[in-house]
C-alpha cells in the first residue's frame, strides 16, 4: 500500500476575518427583551415551572414589563435575578 500524503494550507488571515465575523454576529444578538418562552428556552425549565417557582419572585417581577395582555421581561438584570435565585436552592 503507497503511504498517503495530506497537505493542508491554513490563511490565517482569513481564519482571523472569520472568527472575528462570528463575534461581531454573537455581540450585535445581544437581547434585550425576553418573553416566557424565550426564557423557557433558554434555561431549560418549562413555562409553567417558571410561572410557578421564578416569575412570582419580587427580584423577577422588578423587570417585567406589560403591554395589554403581553409580557416581556429586560434580559440582562432578569438572567441575573434567576442566577441569585437557583444559587439559593
Amino acid at each position: 500500500m503507497i503511504p498517503a500524503n495530506v497537505q493542508v494550507n491554513i490563511n490565517e488571515k482569513a481564519v482571523k476575518e472569520f472568527i472575528e465575523s462570528k463575534l461581531q454576529e454573537q455581540i450585535s444578538q445581544r437581547l434585550l427583551l425576553v418573553d416566557i418562552n424565550k426564557l423557557a428556552e433558554l434555561t431549560c425549565m418549562s413555562v409553567r415551572y417558571l410561572e410557578e417557582e421564578i416569575l412570582c419572585d419580587p427580584r423577577i417581577k422588578v423587570y417585567e414589563r406589560r403591554k395589554n395582555r403581553k409580557r416581556w421581561w429586560i434580559a440582562e438584570p432578569t438572567f441575573k435575578a434567576i442566577e441569585e435565585i437557583v444559587s439559593e436552592w
